[in-house]
C-alpha cells in the first residue's frame, strides 16, 4: 500500500551517486520536495530525465527540491546498479540527488510499485501528490494533463492538488 495522502514524509538514509548520503531532511525544499523513484533501464523513465532535469531548473528558484531513489534488484537487472547509477547521473547531468534504496526498506515504505512514480510533499513534509509525472511518458509535447507539474503548482499556491492521485505508469519495481 502506497501513503496516504496526509502522510509524512518517512525518514531515510540513503547513499547517493554524488557520493553523499541523504536524509528525507536533508532533501527537504522550502516549499516543496518531490522523491521518484527510478531506474535506469525502464523505458518510462529514460524519456522522463530530461523534462525531469527541467522541471528541478524551473522550480529550483521557487524552492522545490527533486530526488530520484533506485530501489531495483541489481543482481536481476544489474543496468541498475549503484556504478551504473553514478555513470547515469553524470551522463545526464542529474541535478537532484540519484540515491540508492539496496536493501529495498525505503522502497516498501513508500508503497513504491513503479518507475517512474512520484511522491509531492509540502513544506510540512506532508504528502499532497501521489503517481504519474504525466500521461505521456514518451513525448512530453503530445502531454495532456501535466499532474506533477499542476500538483507542484498547486502546492506552491497553498490549494490542494486535483487530482491528489493518479496511477503511475511504469515498469515494476524488481523486487528481490
Amino acid at each position: 500500500m502506497a501513503l496516504d495522502i496526509g502522510s509524512r514524509i518517512p525518514e531515510f538514509n540513503l547513499p547517493a551517486t554524488d557520493g553523499n548520503t541523504y536524509s528525507a531532511s536533508d532533501l527537504s525544499g522550502e516549499a516543496a520536495t518531490v522523491v521518484m523513484f527510478w531506474c535506469n533501464h525502464c523505458p518510462y523513465v529514460v524519456p522522463n530525465q530530461d523534462r525531469i532535469i527541467a522541471m528541478q531548473e524551473q522550480y529550483d528558484g521557487r524552492g522545490v527540491k527533486f530526488a530520484a531513489i533506485c530501489a531495483n534488484n541489481a543482481v536481476t537487472h544489474p543496468a541498475d546498479n549503484f556504478e551504473n547509477m553514478k555513470l547515469r547521473a553524470a551522463d545526464k547531468g542529474y541535478n537532484f540527488p540519484y540515491m540508492r534504496d539496496e536493501s529495498q526498506v525505503v522502497a516498501r515504505t513508500f508503497g513504491a510499485q513503479r518507475t517512474p512514480e512520484v511522491y509531492l510533499f509540502d513544506a510540512d513534509g506532508v504528502l499532497r501528490y501521489h503517481g504519474r509525472i504525466d500521461d505521456n511518458y514518451d513525448d512530453e509535447a503530445r502531454a495532456q494533463s501535466h499532474d506533477l507539474r499542476d500538483a507542484i503548482e498547486a502546492v506552491l499556491a497553498g490549494a490542494e492538488p486535483d487530482p491528489a492521485e493518479t496511477g503511475a505508469v511504469g515498469c515494476t519495481i524488481k523486487w528481490k
